[in-house]
């Protein structure tokens, strides 16, 4: 059922809400460090006192999290780089920034990205199979867009222990191998279908060690709807891709499934979970291919009868009007600021729990425009178009507070 109340202050940061000592911050937020050539994120975060736009929109980032402090936090766009990693979470997170308290996330996990890595085919059928790194051609002739190989990647940062040998990865998962998919086969060639990945990016199963328990992390970023044709495969991958987590907390349904290491099935009945991410897709609104997030927000075994919500989200939708006019969504729970002509304000990043996890607080970074904290959200803005427009990123960070549950519920 889909949620029907967002159980943030509205009006307050989440540096305001007050904590439960027996809860957990989980969190997603996709914050745009990506960068448009191979390195540069790793060069940039090695020297944080450079004074540029770069690292400026990177000290903000990092400010968001250090307002927001989540235990648990996936990071969505940062280009695939284990180094970059750790310069991120030690000289930008453990670094104060603007009197924010430092945050100190003593574990991580990143790993490859299908992103920029070329699959040989003309994926994007214009009669070319790009092979040089750095245009728009060959990013979509890639496994997962992107200018070069691991472009828009993961990163999960924890202040608890990661079982790091428990973690299961799921990359090169071939889209056909998913009973009944969405595939447009009438599109891709036979030996197309025969070498697609489904993941966009990863998906990754990362369990982390909280307060006694194992909390599986279940994390990815799908791809957008869009930018593609009317045969709609970013569409339809986009659906598969949240379908994938549908599968593995369905242990029925999980028997199809292989890791990389080639470990079959899913989670077994009643391990705990919680499943974020940009899944880029609006409960109603938007591009997406049969309410393709509905599939989770809807499902038994998650607990999607609250949303995060914020007042800043309702201050943009009817600041900005135009195509959030026409939303059938309820403004509170948007997490992207897009653009307001199509497709507006999107609810697109979630913080999914296993049922029987208690939902005690949660909300979206996304202050009002009186709060001084809105210069780190802010509005579209030319002087920072080497990003992406914003001073921080055109999504928002969206936490949850749970308590976990003993024995979650089957």
């Amino acid at each position: 059922m889909a949620a029907l109340l967002g159980t943030a202050l509205l009006g307050g940061s989440p540096a305001q809400a007050a904590r439960r000592d027996d809860s957990v911050r989980f969190a997603t937020y996709n914050l745009s460090l990506n960068r448009p050539t191979e390195g540069l994120l790793r060069e940039q975060l090695a020297n944080p006192d450079v004074d540029d736009v770069y690292r400026r929109q990177a000290r903000n980032v990092a400010e968001v999290i250090q307002r927001s402090r989540p235990d648990v936090v996936l990071i969505n766009e940062f280009d695939y780089d284990p180094v970059a990693a750790r310069l991120f979470a030690d000289n930008f997170l453990a670094v104060s920034q603007n009197g924010a308290p430092a945050q100190r996330y003593p574990y991580r996990y990143v790993a490859p990205s299908n992103t920029g890595v070329a699959s040989g085919f003309d994926l994007n059928d214009n009669g070319i199979v790009d092979t040089t790194p750095g245009d728009q051609a060959y990013g979509d002739d890639s496994y997962g867009f992107g200018l070069f190989p691991g472009q828009y990647g993961m990163v999960v940062y924890s202040k608890y222990p990661i079982d790091i040998r428990g973690v299961r990865t799921f990359q090169q998962f071939k889209w056909r191998d998913m009973p009944g998919n969405a595939m447009p086969v009438d599109f891709h060639s036979p030996q197309e279908q025969a070498a697609l990945r489904l993941s966009s990016k990863s998906h990754w199963d990362v369990p982390i060690k909280a307060r006694g328990r194992t909390v599986h992390f279940l994390v990815s970023h799908p791809t957008p709807p869009t930018f593609d044709g009317p045969e709609d495969r970013n569409g339809r991958r986009n659906h598969d891709e949240i379908r994938f987590w549908v599968d593995y907390v369905t242990p029925r349904a999980s028997s199809y499934i292989y890791d990389d290491k080639g470990r079959r099935g899913g989670l077994r009945a009643g391990q705990n979970f919680v499943i974020a991410g940009d899944q880029n897709a609006d409960p109603y609104d938007g591009d997406s291919y049969r309410n393709a997030i509905r599939q989770l927000t809807e499902h038994p075994l998650i607990n999607a009868r609250t949303f995060p919500s914020s007042a800043g989200a309702v201050e943009a939708s009817a600041r900005q009007a135009g195509a959030n006019l026409t939303h059938r969504g309820d403004p509170r729970f948007d997490t992207a600021d897009f653009a307001d002509t199509a497709p507006g304000n999107l609810h697109a990043d979630y913080v999914l729990p296993r049922a029987g996890n208690r939902i005690v607080r949660s909300g979206v970074f996304w202050p009002v425009q009186a709060d001084p904290l809105s210069r780190l959200t802010g509005v579209f803005d030319p002087q920072w178009s080497p990003v992406n427009g914003f001073p921080t990123s055109d999504h928002r960070l969206v936490w949850t507070d749970l308590v976990l549950p003993r024995h979650p519920r089957h």
